[in-house]
């Protein structure tokens, strides 16, 4: 049986653009009391605007341990429960394992990761007290396998998954929903925003580009029917399927279609 999301206190991370607020956008229509949140202060309001329902707006940095903190706070204080959690606030990075400086390591681990975890730790008490809850985490399909010149970004989401998986076992008979979401390449601002290290072309996608309105909706699909993991785009789970089995495979594979963000290292490098 599906579970109703009207009325269901959601928390959103990273809603004032892409995936976020396709989701926001989303479960507004199926009557979610929703808490959107992000740096953009501006942008949240005019998506609270545009869901014309029950929002409270919360223009926080998550890479600030007390922000992620007050975000659960104030929820609370708004609300009294909190009945999904949807992690979703990161960056992206482009640039080698070898040259990535040790504060933009701390920056995007502080951010894609450990603010997950840390809002996860201080839901989940919450959730066990009121007997049900859901926490999503938006990872990544380079989650399950890195890719040349974003290892960096691909570490923050194996992490993530590390995690998730953990916490799905830990929390299995407290009737906490942990799922793993995991997109392909997603047509949004996130991209168009990726840092750059030592790599300075713009790196070209490879593959089939979803949009956030389809993240969006496995997201609604995965709070109605919770599952472990989604990959809203299915060539995602065959390169997670072909890793798993044949990862040398995989590596030739890689060669061939990432060719050009290597001899784009290559060119910096001269």
């Amino acid at each position: 049986m599906a579970k109703t999301i009207s009325g269901k206190v959601i928390i959103i991370t990273g809603a004032s653009s892409g995936i976020g607020r396709a989701a926001a956008v989303a479960l507004g229509r199926e009557g979610a009391k929703l808490v959107v949140v992000a740096r953009r202060e501006d942008r949240l309001k005019q998506l609270q605007q545009e869901i014309n329902g029950d929002t409270l707006v919360l223009p926080l940095d998550l890479r600030d341990q007390q922000q992620v903190s007050q975000m659960i706070e104030q929820t609370m204080n708004r609300y009294g429960r909190i009945d999904v959690l949807i992690n979703n606030a990161g960056f992206g990075f482009q640039g080698s394992v070898e040259k990535t400086s040790p504060e933009v390591v701390r920056e995007i681990f502080g951010l894609n990761f450990e603010a997950a975890l840390l809002a996860s730790q201080l839901a989940i008490p919450i959730m066990r007290k009121q007997g049900s809850g859901h926490i999503i985490n938006v990872s990544s399909v380079v989650g399950k396998r890195g890719i040349p010149l974003m290892g960096i970004y691909c570490a923050t989401k194996f992490a993530l998954n590390g995690i998730s998986e953990a916490l799905r076992i830990e929390r299995k008979d407290s009737n906490i929903d942990v799922s793993i979401v995991s997109p392909a390449t997603t047509e949004s601002e996130f991209s168009d925003s990726v840092r750059r290290g030592d790599v300075k072309a713009k790196v070209k996608s490879v593959g089939h580009v979803q949009t956030s309105e389809e993240v969006a909706a496995a997201i609604v699909r995965c709070i109605k029917h919770p599952k472990i993991e989604v990959f809203p785009n299915r060539t995602s789970r065959l390169l997670a399927w072909a890793n798993a089995l044949a990862p040398s495979l995989v590596d030739k594979v890689m060669m061939r279609f990432f060719r050009a963000r290597v001899e784009a290292l290559a060119d910096v490098r001269k």
